[in-house]
């Protein structure tokens, strides 16, 4: 079983079961099989804008191509859902050697980690803070959710159990003045990676804008490029919430990265397409599991794969 199988068994079996009913019995596939497609594409949250897209673009190769067998519509899915996740043969994904999708050479690599509370935010802090150490890094954890003070609990005991260091302050500091103070932290320590915990609250947008603004322009005081990558947590089991919440953080800061934990109990993997597809922004990272190890590297070539492998579909 390739690593993201356990990610997308839901979503595959959901989206497969619906597929293979609607091309039973038929010698070809017609309107109905492509309204059926189209409604379990949606079903797997992957969105209407970017199922729309793929119905439009398989009508048009069915026409063409005159593909008519399951395993034949089965692989022309394969290949629009690979463009739309920019999927090429020229690939050279960092999971695929089992190393981080970040720049060390930028030292230390300052990355400032958003999402609402509980779509295992510390969660993902904490795991990733574990992985980087295990690969010899040394790693500053800043507690700047201050709004919450088990957020600041949550993290110290990730920063315990990963080996790594932490920055905090009371809970209702500045998480400005957490932040500065972890990357000075950083520097002065000569650590490789900063992981900045932030706020989730979402109630008033122009309150979250000015807090990352301020949140970014403090770390820049130390680190002029900091922080070198905004990384968007997200919830895959919220399926369309996951959406909103993407929008409403993108218009907040420029998020360069995406993290989307809890696939492997949701029917609605299909919201990574969707997400990818609709704010241009790479996943970097994607949660299938509790543990440590079960925060993977995101492999988009496997990721595909593992979603329309034919092992299993007709059971």
């Amino acid at each position: 079983m390739g690593i993201f199988d356990k990610g997308v068994q839901k979503t595959k079996r959901s989206f497969f079961e619906r597929i293979s009913r609607a091309v039973a019995g038929k010698s070809r596939v017609d309107d109905d099989s492509l309204d059926a497609i189209e409604e379990a594409l949606i079903a797997t949250d992957m969105g209407v804008d970017t199922t729309l897209k793929v119905i439009d673009n398989l009508e048009e190769r069915v026409q063409r191509d005159k593909y008519v067998t399951f395993d034949e519509l089965v692989d022309l899915l394969h290949d629009e859902i690979g463009k739309l996740l920019n999927v090429s043969d020229e690939d050279q994904d960092a999971a695929s050697d089992g190393t981080m999708p970040f720049d060390f050479s930028r030292k230390p690599y300052v990355i400032m980690v958003v999402g609402v509370n509980g779509v295992g935010k510390t969660t993902t802090i904490g795991k990733l803070a574990s992985r980087l150490k295990s690969m010899g890094k040394k790693v500053v954890l800043g507690a700047a959710d201050t709004f919450r003070a088990a957020a600041v609990d949550q993290l110290g005991i990730w920063a315990e159990r990963a080996g790594v260091d932490i920055v905090k302050q009371g809970m209702g500091a500045d998480p400005a003045s957490v932040a500065y103070d972890t990357v000075k932290s950083a520097v002065a320590k000569d650590a490789d990676v900063v992981l900045v915990d932030t706020a989730g609250r979402l109630h008033n947008r122009v309150d979250l804008m000015n807090e990352l603004t301020k949140i970014r322009n403090v770390m820049r005081k130390v680190i002029p490029d900091a922080p070198h990558d905004v990384l968007l947590v997200l919830d895959g089991s919220t399926g369309q919430n996951a959406f909103q919440q993407a929008k409403e953080f993108s218009r907040a800061t420029e998020v360069t990265s995406l993290a989307v934990t809890k696939l492997d109990g949701t029917a609605k993997g299909g919201v990574v397409i969707g997400i990818v597809d609709q704010f241009k922004v790479p996943v970097k990272f994607i949660g299938i599991g509790e543990s440590v190890d079960d925060l993977k590297v995101f492999d988009k070539r496997e990721f595909v794969n593992s979603l329309f492998s034919k092992q299993d579909l007709k059971q």
